[in-house]
């Protein structure tokens, strides 16, 4: 009776992971590991990826990439630090949100008319 159920729950249990086992395939190599290259450019490119990797690299120091999603350069951010305080930003966000011109959240554009 109890070799029935070891053997029942045997089966089961190699039921239920020989579909997973089956489908199974190789997982592609992470981001960041280093894969062979010839050195050569590849069809149609007149520059190697090891030379289109160092561009990048280069281009992300100097903030110039664009963002995922976004159709144009990062804006540059400002050097100098600001000369506001909290709470005379806050006063004029509040003072802002009371008369109606604040901007909805991912608007982008003027505040709707009211």
């Amino acid at each position: 009776m109890v070799r029935i159920r070891m053997v029942a729950a045997a089966a089961a249990a190699a039921a239920a992971l020989l579909p997973a086992l089956a489908l199974a395939q190789e997982q592609p190599p992470s981001v960041g590991v280093e894969r062979p290259t010839t050195g050569s450019p590849s069809k149609g490119s007149t520059t190697t990826r090891a030379q289109r990797k160092a561009k990048t690299v280069e281009a992300r120091k100097e903030g110039e990439l664009v963002p995922a999603g976004g159709g144009g350069p990062a804006p540059a951010k400002s050097k100098t630090p600001s000369t506001m305080t909290k709470e005379k930003r806050k006063a004029e966000t509040m003072e802002a949100r009371k008369k109606g011109e604040l901007v909805p959240a991912g608007g982008g554009g003027p505040a709707p008319a009211k």
